[in-house]
């Protein structure tokens, strides 16, 4: 038995359109039509609910006579219900329990809003990415690409930071706002150039060149997050200086 309780908002009389909130488009999905229950406030009890090709309403409790139980299909991911079939419309949009979970009713200024949102959030990032210097420019795609960035031009990094800002805005906002991302690029350039080793064993920084231990990763942490955290530390600080200046 599913029960959903809800307050039913005003009604408008027009198409309505349903989709699959899964993102899929099977063929055909069939969802419950019988043994649906709502709590009605108002009265003080659950009613049951169905839906028939025949009665006037959804609430079985108001059924006259024989109900022929009708069924909820979609094709294609969705379900078109035209204004004259509101007893449908009505369990669909203020009953049904999976309504929210597993279809939800297309609204078109809704979907406009959300699409506004996505667009400001795109040029907001772009605008970001565009006028970001090209170590901070490394730092972000280096979060992307890994070492393969040592091997990009100015132009490749910069090129590639646009797309990432225009397909994925609200991440690469997050990398561009993080005050660790800069200190982390640099370790791991200091890495990939033989100034710092990590150990085989994602223990412990060393000075490659002396091979003079730095220090030992805490226990399940990340290496390069660790080491990030060490080099904000009093203790960190005159490693950060000596490998600012190793890279230059």
């Amino acid at each position: 038995m599913t029960t959903k309780s809800t307050t039913a908002p005003k009604w408008e009389i027009k198409d309505r359109t349903y989709y699959l909130m899964s993102g899929k488009s099977p063929l055909t999905y069939t969802i419950k039509s019988k043994s649906i229950f709502w709590f009605d406030k108002e009265k003080g009890f659950e009613r049951e609910l169905k839906y028939t090709i025949n009665q006037k309403t959804c609430f079985v409790d108001e059924f006259k006579g024989d109900a022929r139980l009708g069924h909820i299909v979609f094709e294609d991911g969705i379900l078109n219900v035209p204004k004259e079939k509101q007893t449908l419309q009505k369990l669909m949009s203020l009953f049904h329990p999976q309504n929210g979970q597993i279809f939800a009713e297309f609204d078109a200024e809704q979907e406009a809003e959300d699409d506004l949102d996505i667009l400001e959030l795109e040029i907001e990032a772009l605008m970001v990415a565009k006028s970001m210097d090209i170590d901070q420019a490394e730092a972000v795609i280096r979060s992307e690409v890994g070492s393969e960035v040592s091997k990009m031009t100015s132009k490749e990094i910069k090129r590639d930071l646009l797309l990432f800002a225009k397909n994925e805005p609200k991440l690469f906002l997050e990398l561009a706002n993080d005050d660790d991302i800069n200190i982390r690029n640099m370790a791991l350039k200091a890495s990939e150039i033989g100034i710092l080793r990590l150990s085989e064993d994602q223990r412990t920084f060393k000075w490659a060149k002396t091979d003079k231990k730095i220090m030992t990763v805490p226990f399940d942490e990340h290496p390069y997050s660790a080491f990030t955290a060490f080099l904000k530390t009093d203790e960190g600080l005159e490693v950060y200086k000596s490998i600012e200046k190793r890279l230059k």
